[in-house]
């Protein structure tokens, strides 16, 4: 599947980097990572840090799936609010998912401080999420309610408090300093770089194309050779559904454009994450050359070709609603583009094996707005799976929940 369009901004920004060579011939390790993104990256580091030897492979080179498009915002909240959760999952799993969210954003950090935050661009930020509506005040008012009863940071904010915050003009919204964004390309070369310092390879232009389950191993076939492993990690987004027996989330395609460099962020208190309560959302954040960053426009993703033809129109949508937002902040559009994402029913990740499937295959389905955090809890748990370790939250966004 086509992800992307055709300029998406980091690798604009970063270019290709380095360019893994395809699998030589058939090898063997302890767990085989299917997907060289976000995702399979986080794993591959919390694998080989336990000593394991990993094999990464992708169909195209590292970074150009969906990683490329992310708009990176790292925040804890789920696109389904905690209210909502809780009468669809229950309070005990609706908690544990916006805790373990919570803990993703935290594990990211500490990963930002091993790495180097300046050099994958990691910035603590603040995020605000607007009431789009009058009408919209009370359910954030229930909203902070019930984050506070789960101990999570959260702060309900009237009109006056968020114009005196960032200058907006709105009715009400939350606020929370757990927050953080990221240059996702960067983030996941670092990790490829610190593996190549353990027991790690990674091939580009390798397809994964099948999987056989032995006594003691299982054997995926490529179109490069074969590769026997322990355990078979599939992270490979959106595409990952050609691996399972049965669809479990749908696609959607997400625009985004970012300026020009601006001259002054002034009243854009610290550089906070921006989001609202209208459905679909918008999203602002900046970046660390002082652009301003806009995402949304969301509508269902009937093929590619669509997807990218509706980049201009959508893009000028999308500067309007920054400039309405701030007026008084210059904007020139620099790039525009649009991905492909999934969702689910219930707004969580599937994390974990799948009951029809072979034990050993683990899945890291990070669909929704939180793929990168929840990439950061699939490492854990995976990891956790593979090793013989139980986790807190193997269960939370197992396949097995109601869906």
């Amino acid at each position: 599947m086509d992800l992307t369009s055709p300029q998406p901004f980091w690798l604009l920004r970063n270019g290709i980097g380095e360019v893994p060579p395809p699998l030589p011939g058939n090898a063997r390790c302890d767990v085989l990572i299917v997907g060289a993104g976000i995702s399979g990256a986080l794993i591959a580091d919390a694998l080989t840090a336990e000593g394991l030897s990993v094999i990464v492979i992708d169909r195209r080179h590292p970074c150009q799936g969906s990683t490329s498009a992310s708009t990176a915002l790292l925040q804890y909240e789920i696109d389904a609010p905690l209210v909502d959760l809780i009468e669809t999952l229950g309070r005990e799993r609706a908690t544990a998912a916006y805790r373990a969210c919570l803990e993703g954003v935290e594990a990211i950090a500490r990963l930002a401080g091993e790495l180097g935050a300046e050099k994958i661009s990691f910035r603590r930020r603040g995020s605000l999420y607007l009431a789009a509506k009058r009408r919209h005040v009370r359910a954030l008012e229930k909203e902070a309610e019930a984050r506070r009863r789960a101990e999570l940071p959260c702060e309900f904010l009237s009109g006056k408090d968020v114009e005196k915050l960032v200058g907006l003009a709105a009715p009400g919204a939350l606020w929370t300093t757990a927050a953080g964004e990221v240059d996702p390309w960067r983030l996941t070369q670092a990790l490829f770089a610190r593996g190549a310092e353990r027991r790690f390879e990674i091939y580009g232009r390798t397809e994964a194309l099948g999987c056989e389950a032995g006594p003691r191993d299982l054997e995926v076939a490529t179109d490069r050779g074969r590769i026997r492993a322990r355990h078979v990690v599939v992270a490979a987004g959106y595409e990952s559904e050609r691996f399972l027996p049965e669809r479990v989330g749908r696609l959607h395609s997400s625009y985004a454009l970012v300026t020009e460099p601006v001259g002054s962020l002034a009243g854009w208190t610290d550089r906070c994450l921006i989001w609202e309560t209208a459905r679909p959302y918008h999203y602002l954040r900046t970046t660390p050359d002082d652009r301003i960053l806009i995402g949304g426009e969301d509508r269902t993703f009937r093929n590619p070709e669509l997807r990218d033809a509706l980049v201009p129109k959508t893009a000028a949508k999308l500067l309007d609603r920054a400039r309405r937002l701030f007026p008084d902040i210059p904007m020139e559009p620099a790039y525009a583009w649009a991905g492909t994402f999934g969702e689910t029913e219930d707004g969580l990740a599937y994390i974990g094996t799948h009951p029809r499937l072979d034990p050993r295959i683990h899945f890291a389905l990070g669909f929704g707005g939180n793929g990168i955090i929840y990439s950061a809890i699939a490492a854990e748990v995976i990891t956790a799976k593979v090793i013989g370790r139980p986790h807190r939250y193997e269960d939370t966004f197992s396949f097995a929940r109601s869906r």
